[in-house]
C-alpha cells in the first residue's frame, strides 16, 4: 500500500479503520459513526442519530476540524497520513506537537509558517518514524490501551509500512 497524501485518499483509508458506527463502553469518545465522536458531530452541528451521522457530514468535519487546523495540504505528502490519523485519535494539538518535537520545533500544538518550513526541509521518514514513536509511547499510557492496543499497534504498523 503506497502512503496516501490527498485529504481524499487519507479520508478512505481512515474510514477503513474507523468503520461505521461503535459505541464501545470503553472508549471515552462514547458513541462514534466513521470515527467521529458524538460530541464533535453536535459541536458541528448534526442534530440526529449517530448510527445515520452521514459518510458525506463526517468527510466535512474531518476536512474542516482535522485537516485544515493541521494544514496538511501544506506539510510533506509523506507526513500528511500519519499527522491527520494522529489528529482524529488524539487531537489537532497533540498531533502538531508530536510533529513539532520530531522536526525541533517548538512544540506549542499549533501548525504555523516555522514548522511548515522546518517540515518541509525535514528527511520524511526520520520524522515519519520519531512521530510514531512518540504516539505509541502516548498510547501505551493510556488506561484505554488494554482495550484498543491491537488496532492501534496495527494502525501504527501499517503508516510505517507505508
Amino acid at each position: 500500500m503506497s502512503t496516501p497524501t490527498s485529504f481524499d485518499e487519507c479520508f478512505r483509508v481512515l474510514l477503513g479503520t474507523e468503520g461505521g458506527y461503535v459505541d464501545h463502553p470503553a472508549d471515552p469518545g462514547g458513541a462514534t459513526r466513521w470515527g467521529v465522536t458524538e460530541r464533535v458531530a453536535r459541536a458541528a452541528g448534526y442534530v440526529g442519530d449517530m448510527r445515520e451521522f452521514p459518510e458525506s457530514e463526517a468527510k466535512r468535519v474531518y476536512h474542516a476540524s482535522y485537516w485544515s487546523p493541521l494544514r496538511a495540504d501544506e506539510l510533506p505528502p509523506a507526513l500528511r497520513h500519519a499527522c491527520f490519523d494522529a489528529a482524529v485519535n488524539s487531537g489537532v494539538v497533540q498531533s502538531a506537537k508530536w510533529l513539532q518535537r520530531a522536526i525541533g520545533a517548538k512544540d506549542d500544538g499549533v501548525i504555523g509558517s516555522q514548522t511548515i518550513m522546518m517540515a518541509r526541509a525535514s528527511t520524511p521518514d526520520f520524522v515519519l518514524r520519531r512521530m510514531l514513536s512518540q504516539r505509541l509511547r502516548f498510547m501505551t499510557d493510556l488506561k484505554t490501551w488494554p482495550h484498543f492496543s491491537r488496532g492501534w499497534a496495527r494502525r501504527i504498523a501499517d503508516m510505517l509500512e507505508g
